[in-house]
């Protein structure tokens, strides 16, 4: 008989563990692939009322009826873990099923210890801004929960393909929690990549015996986001006006637009980020907050003007620019691109995209370079920043055309040059 995987439970009194009444603890024992893990089942008894070939109290003592159906219960809870053991193909051990029946072998079983988990241990490492979007997600979640389930929490074991394609219908049709941002496919479908991340997370914690993720493919739509065109930056640089806040915003944007650098990064540049380059010159040398690449971007002649007009306004020290948060340089914006007669959505971000598209590849910078430049790991992701936009295009067959209409006028030239026979 082959008693490799054997598994059995037996019940015993543990006598070293005698109690000043004379009663001894009643400890269960898990033997599996010929290891032991023993575990009280907080319960006692005398030795004289305990039947050691049967693993019982007997049946004539009084409390028998009570403490043997609590060892019977609890028999068929550990048969149970080891159903569940082998159901999810794990390596089976004793230890593996006392844990599992004490709920000690996962670090999370609901839903809202999953959040609970990425809030306390993963959302420390990330940036103020990405933190803020996993709680908007969680949000989401356990709105979701309450409306599906009526209740506030579930089991992960109830995350499954159907669950996740009933959570994308449910953001599709939900109010958003801000009336004002409503959301799109791409906002949906980022939600969904949050939860994939944690979904994942759960899966490698063996909280779930599969990832319903490996099945759900995320479908982002192609968009083309906002820059400025030449003419565009032009006209905000020859603003005038008469509130200094307003102004600070319109050249710390220039100066995005001059760099490449984000919101964050223009306002954590400190004066140890600026360096001198290996061609003698000043360049700006930091790293991405969000990927922690290293970005190293020579100071455009316009960038250090910048520089120069605020080297004296009053600032942190530790800081380059004096910047205001975020909400309110987006509130401006949208004041300065209406006194500007600019059609667009103007946030800070459109300066990086200005960056990428109009300040450097419509002057020709390699798209290599460019993807340096903005600090990216993977040429695909500065693709998405840089498009081939129609100026481009046309200044290309342009320049195609001359090489054309040159050669043409060689050829042209050389016409009446008697043509030549090779003699052998």
């Amino acid at each position: 008989m082959n008693t490799s995987n054997a598994f059995s439970i037996s019940f015993w009194l543990k006598k070293s563990g005698r109690k000043k009444d004379g009663r001894f603890p009643i400890y269960v024992r898990i033997r599996c692939k010929g290891k032991n893990a023993d575990l009280s089942v907080h319960r006692s008894t005398f030795e004289e009322r305990w039947c050691p070939i049967l693993g019982k109290m007997d049946h004539r003592a009084s409390e028998s009826v009570v403490v043997n159906k609590y060892l019977d219960d609890v028999r068929a809870k550990l048969l149970e873990c080891h159903r569940q053991l082998c159901a999810e193909s794990n390596f089976i051990t004793a230890q593996s099923i006392k844990l599992r029946y004490l709920g000690k072998d996962k670090v999370m079983l609901t839903l809202l210890d999953l959040l609970e988990y990425n809030r306390t241990y993963e959302l420390p490492k990330l940036a103020k801004g990405t933190v803020k979007n996993y709680s908007s997600t969680e949000t989401y979640l356990k709105r979701f929960i309450a409306k599906k389930y009526r209740v506030p929490d579930i089991g992960l074991a109830s995350i499954d393909y159907a669950f996740l394609i009933e959570f994308e219908n449910f953001l599709r049709n939900c109010e958003p929690i801000k009336s004002f941002q409503t959301l799109n496919n791409n906002g949906i479908m980022k939600h969904m990549l949050r939860f994939k991340k944690l979904v994942t997370m759960a899966y490698k914690f063996d909280c779930i015996p599969k990832n319903p993720f490996n099945l759900y493919k995320v479908k982002m739509e192609d968009y083309d986001s906002a820059f400025l065109e030449e003419e565009e930056i032009l006209a905000l640089g020859q603003l005038k006006f008469e509130e200094k806040g307003m102004e600070l915003v319109r050249d710390i944007f220039l100066f995005a637009c001059y760099t490449g650098l984000s919101y964050i990064e223009i306002k954590l540049l400190k004066p140890n980020g600026i360096v001198s380059g290996i061609d003698g010159e000043l360049w700006i040398d930091v790293k991405r907050q969000k990927t922690k690449t290293e970005v190293k971007v020579p100071l455009l002649t316009k960038a250090k003007k910048i520089l120069e007009k605020y080297a004296d306004f009053p600032k942190n020290e530790d800081i380059v620019l004096p910047v205001y948060s975020n909400q309110k340089v987006n509130q401006y914006l949208k004041i300065i691109a209406q006194r500007a007669n600019i059609d667009k959505h103007l946030t800070f971000h459109v300066a990086r995209h200005t960056f990428a598209t109009t300040i450097t590849l419509m002057n020709d910078v390699p798209i290599e370079t460019v993807s340096k430049l903005l600090g990216h790991t993977k040429l695909s992701t500065t693709q998405k920043y840089a498009r081939v936009v129609e100026k481009k295009i046309s200044k290309d067959m342009a320049q195609l055309k001359n090489i054309l209409d040159e050669s043409s006028h060689k050829i042209q030239d050389n016409s009446g040059v008697p043509n030549l026979r090779i003699v052998r």
